[in-house]
């Protein structure tokens, strides 16, 4: 797989605006209504509490919270549309739902809210599978995530600060992880665009290198091979002009009244 496989679709923009989107307009659906959807967070080890794994990512307990993950939000969804757009979903999917259920499982008795969960599955999957494929494009993007998201590996321990579910984060990246681990990504390659780069080069047959000898030094060009000899056809006019006399008579006839 070369480089072609990365480009550029309208989902690229599209999937994350709109997923930042529906944020808002759920939380503005709680605050112009009256609503408590806190309610409806993952509420650790009791039945009730299960149906958080799915709604949790899309509840926050404030503006500020909403603000905060909205903008890794759009980042990080931009980038696995654009670099992994064959396993958007699954990532998606499966990283709500297990760092939703591993959330139910250590978290305490409280209610989880926020799509901080959803942020670490991303940054985790984009890290450790860019730098699994040794892939020079996705190296580059796992080394820019964590320079600009290095810290927030902080926030999966305990007591890192109050009303901060620090279960949730060490669940999103733990199953970030694992995604890592268990989807497979095509074998990427750099596009091939000259012949020296192909594995089956053969230096000694080409013209431009057969001009530098084994240490590299420039050498004179092998003598060209001889020409086809080019026959032509010389057509030769020859204009023979009147005699003398003949133009001498024709004037005097001319000359006379």
């Amino acid at each position: 797989m070369n480089d072609n496989y990365f480009k550029f679709t309208p989902s690229v923009v599209l999937l994350p605006f709109f997923a930042v989107l529906f944020l808002w307009i759920v939380f503005w659906v709680e605050v112009r209504f009256n609503f408590n959807f806190g309610q409806y967070g993952v509420y650790p080890r009791s039945f009730e509490g299960l149906r958080g794994i799915i709604f949790s990512p899309f509840i926050h307990g404030g503006i500020e919270h909403l603000f905060n993950n909205s903008i890794p939000m759009l980042v990080l969804l931009s980038a696995l549309r654009f670099f992994y757009r064959e396993l958007t979903w699954k990532v998606l999917g499966y990283g709500i739902f297990f760092s939703g259920l591993i959330t139910w499982i250590i978290g305490r008795e409280s209610h989880h809210i926020g799509a901080s969960g959803l942020i670490y599955v991303l940054v985790s999957f984009i890290f450790f599978k860019g730098i699994m494929t040794k892939y020079y494009r996705l190296v580059a993007l796992s080394l820019a995530v964590i320079m600009v998201y290095g810290g927030m590996v902080w926030y999966v321990f305990p007591d890192v600060g109050e009303g901060i579910s620090w279960e949730g984060h060490l669940g999103g990246l733990i199953t970030g992880v694992a995604l890592a681990v268990f989807y497979k990504t095509p074998e990427y390659k750099k596009e091939i665009r000259y012949d020296w780069e192909h594995p089956d080069y053969d230096a000694t047959t080409d013209k431009f290198m057969q001009r530098f000898d084994e240490n590299g030094n420039f050498v004179n060009p092998p003598p060209p091979e001889p020409a086809e000899e080019i026959q032509s056809t010389i057509y030769i006019y020859n204009y023979i002009p009147k005699s003398v006399t003949e133009v001498d008579e024709n004037r005097d006839e001319s000359s006379r009244p």
